[in-house]
């Protein structure tokens, strides 16, 4: 059986899977149920010294998509309402009674060397294996000079993170938000300022829609809608990009991550370790169908390592990470075309309206003959992958690659050969 015992930044765990730093996390006796029900580790909701946090009501809202119920899920919940001794105290009694599991407290203070010094000392002499600076949040405590409002400025996060490794004796990892234009930067920042690794993605700005029957914001707060943080499995392939955008630069390149977003499922967890993440949090799915999610969690991945050959998760951890280059690297001479199979074609031409209103006009229908199923004009078909991606029907339609017998030709190789020939080039690209 596979070993899913982690290391993530130095923070060791029995498993990758970590609760976030959110409701699921705000006591003691929650956490405690979440490790004997086979949690890792968990990140306490976001502790600091900013007095009053109110929350208000409501403060949820979600879509659904397809019949997936919070399918996207926001919140304009604040950090911990809870007095900063009563969870020092849980901290304490929790690690105390499962030494082997992580706990790792979220923190948030003004950007002030004093208090980040003083809930520093105090957070690791309650016994945390590790800190998570939350410099992510989008809302509320942003608009006071916390959260993203330092994640979305480099120079901030570096200095931050630095004012906390002159106090930290345990391993520091830095949140990043991704509302920025470039989360490389941040992380960069965050490397500079001393950070042991980075947890990502925070939360994205966003408002939930409007009700055109009453023409107010919908999950208002009585008539009224501040914007709120997004996530659920939605955010996903968001969480992937910026998770990888850092594996593979150069500047961050093996710098330990937790991963973090829109993760619901085994399969979802094991794509963002192979990405680069050696732990994993979750949130939604956790607030959706309860801390027993875990036990699929854990049963999935042991079983793909198994049937992979993995022994352990660092096996695998970043292996999928080289593959995502930029685009001028892409092979523009490889072809696929799309496959249509009879034997499994309902006759909704789904495909034949979408190929030949919005994309090539490569799919027909032999409607003399009174046939209801399309067919692929080949030498026409771009490859676009918009046909099967509409179907309905599970391996109805295929993409299937077309030998060119052409050498691999990336645009990087195109424009350099361009400035020497640029009419030789031409001719192999179009031959």
């Amino acid at each position: 059986m596979a070993d899913l015992s982690t290391d993530c930044a130095g923070i060791k765990s029995p498993n990758p899977f970590w609760l976030a730093s959110a409701p699921p996390t705000n006591s003691g006796e929650q956490i405690m149920r979440a490790f004997d029900y086979g949690w890792g580790g968990a990140v306490w909701k976001t502790l600091g010294f900013d007095p009053p946090v109110i929350n208000a009501t409501s403060r949820y809202g979600a879509i659904t998509i397809g019949g997936l119920k919070m399918a996207g899920f926001n919140n304009i919940e604040l950090i911990t309402d809870r007095p900063l001794e009563d969870n020092l105290r849980e901290v304490a009694q929790v690690k105390k009674r499962y030494p082997k599991n992580a706990v790792i407290v979220s923190l948030m203070v003004p950007c002030e060397k004093k208090a980040w010094h003083e809930i520093v000392e105090r957070s690791v002499d309650a016994g945390a294996d590790g800190l998570e600076l939350n410099f992510g949040c989008p809302h509320g405590m942003s608009e006071r000079g916390m959260g993203a409002a330092v994640g979305q400025v480099p120079d901030y996060v570096k200095m931050v993170t630095e004012y906390v490794k002159e106090k930290s004796t345990v391993p520091v990892l830095v949140k990043l938000t991704p509302n920025i234009t470039d989360v490389r930067y941040s992380a960069r920042a965050a490397r500079a300022g001393g950070a042991d690794g980075v947890s990502l993605i925070n939360t994205i700005n966003s408002i939930m829609g409007v009700d055109l029957e009453t023409m107010r914001p919908k999950f208002s707060v009585g008539g009224l809608a501040a914007h709120g943080g997004y996530c659920g499995p939605a955010v996903k392939p968001i969480a992937l990009h910026m998770l990888s955008s850092i594996a593979t630069d150069p500047e961050t390149r093996g710098l330990p991550m937790s991963g973090i977003g829109g993760i619901s499922n085994w399969a979802d967890a094991a794509e963002f370790m192979l990405l680069g993440a050696s732990s994993v949090q979750l949130c939604t799915a956790v607030m959706h169908y309860g801390y027993r999610i875990i036990e699929e969690l854990t049963s999935g991945l042991s079983d793909w390592m198994d049937g992979k050959g993995f022994k352990k998760v660092s096996d695998f951890v970043g292996m999928t990470a080289p593959s995502i280059v930029g685009w001028k690297k892409l092979n523009l001479h490889h072809k696929t075309v799309s496959r249509i199979h009879p034997e499994k074609c309902i006759g909704c031409q789904l495909c034949y309206i979408a190929c030949n209103d919005t994309a090539h006009q490569c799919i027909a229908v032999d409607r003399k003959n009174g046939s209801r199923v399309p067919y692929v004009i080949e030498e026409d078909c771009v490859g676009c992958n918009l046909c099967s991606l509409v179907c309905p029907v599970e391996g109805c339609i295929t993409m299937e690659e077309v030998k060119t017998g052409k050498q691999p030709l990336t645009w990087e190789q195109y424009t350099a050969a361009g400035m020497a020939g640029y009419g030789e080039v031409y001719k192999r690209m179009h031959s």
